[in-house]
């Protein structure tokens, strides 16, 4: 959800420079650059004549967000009717990685080999099954604001931190201030855990914390190595495959079969579908029809998206200090913002 991921797609997902690397290119349906032609994904905002491609980018941005937000509710949802972190992340992972399957065999539009298997581990743990589990392991400890409002902004911090230390942009002062602003929105946040939870509310925000972090090294490693998002979502949901048979042996299904086929269907709806690949098809999407720069706003939206979405659907209240914290967090995001 870091700026960082999506500027890299406006200048690399050419055809070219897969020509000049070796690599073999992409199939044309998974490409971002928005001159590939013939692609029905990209030229989205064209077909829809009756919307304009802004319209169209602005729905699929504000789309993203809440697909990202519906996952950490359903995450905080599961974990609250008795099931693991483990259990949510199968879910997250097992539909997605059985989707994505055909498609990463040699000769596919998403082959495993032009990734290369050590790269492809590495945006497994820091992109796929590693960072679910580290994220949904804090809502054992903390509530749902804590989460929403955390993971995000960590995120943003860490593409931020990152993009200086390592792609040695400028850091300009209103960046600055606005790293800052949501340095000081997660210390509201974090006070509230630990006055409220204890010294286990605090681990609780770090896993939130560590989870946004690993989303900031993620997302540098596929600017770095040059890789689409939704190819990255192929692979890292295939790899993630690995949690099925590590769940059978040691931790079985019993849980999951507790609480019922309504549950599982929810999680593996949500789960599954919209919080993993609609989302990056979405946010893609919205880079493509708007820019990066534009689009870069949208992971704001998914701490608001995160506590109305948990308001209405599990009639959770975040506290004053949550709220306090989002607003203070929201202005550091609109301030990292600015060229």
């Amino acid at each position: 959800m870091t700026i960082h991921v999506a500027r890299a797609q406006d200048r690399t997902h050419g055809l070219g420079y897969a020509a000049r690397s070796g690599v073999r290119p992409l199939h044309r349906a998974w490409s971002l650059h928005p001159a590939t032609r013939g692609d029905p994904l990209t030229n989205l905002g064209k077909s829809a004549g009756w919307l304009s491609p802004s319209v169209v980018g602005v729905l699929c941005g504000a789309g993203a967000a809440l697909c990202w937000a519906g996952g950490l509710v359903a995450a905080r949802h599961g974990i609250a009717i008795g099931l693991w972190p483990l259990d949510v992340t199968l879910h997250r992972q097992l539909w997605a990685g059985l989707f994505f399957l055909p498609l990463v065999w040699p000769g596919g539009p998403a082959d495993i080999a032009d990734v290369g298997l050590g790269r492809g581990t590495l945006l497994t743990i820091f992109g796929g099954v590693g960072l679910v589990l580290v994220s949904y392991s804090g809502f054992l400890l903390v509530p749902l604001g804590h989460g929403g409002v955390i993971q995000p902004s960590c995120a943003a911090l860490g593409g931020l931190l990152l993009a200086t230390l390592v792609v040695k942009e400028k850091l300009i002062a209103t960046r600055a201030a606005g790293a800052a602003a949501i340095v000081l929105g997660l210390l509201v946040i974090g006070y509230e855990a630990l006055s409220t939870f204890g010294a286990g509310g605090l681990v609780g925000d770090l896993c939130f914390a560590a989870a946004g972090f690993m989303f900031a090294i993620f997302g540098m490693l596929l600017k770095l190595w040059r890789i689409t998002p939704i190819r990255a979502v192929a692979v890292t949901s295939v790899l993630s495959l690995v949690i099925v048979p590590i769940q059978a042996v040691f931790f079985g299904f019993d849980r999951l079969i507790a609480v019922g086929l309504y549950e599982n269907v929810i999680q593996a709806i949500v789960q599954g579908v919209f919080s993993g690949a609609a989302a990056t098809f979405l946010f893609t999407r919205a880079v493509v029809l708007l820019g990066a720069a534009r689009a870069a706003v949208f992971p704001a939206l998914v701490p608001p998206f995160t506590l109305l979405t948990g308001f209405l659907v599990l009639g959770v209240i975040p506290t004053a200090m949550q709220l306090v914290g989002m607003t203070i967090v929201l202005i550091g995001f609109r301030l990292t913002q600015k060229s």
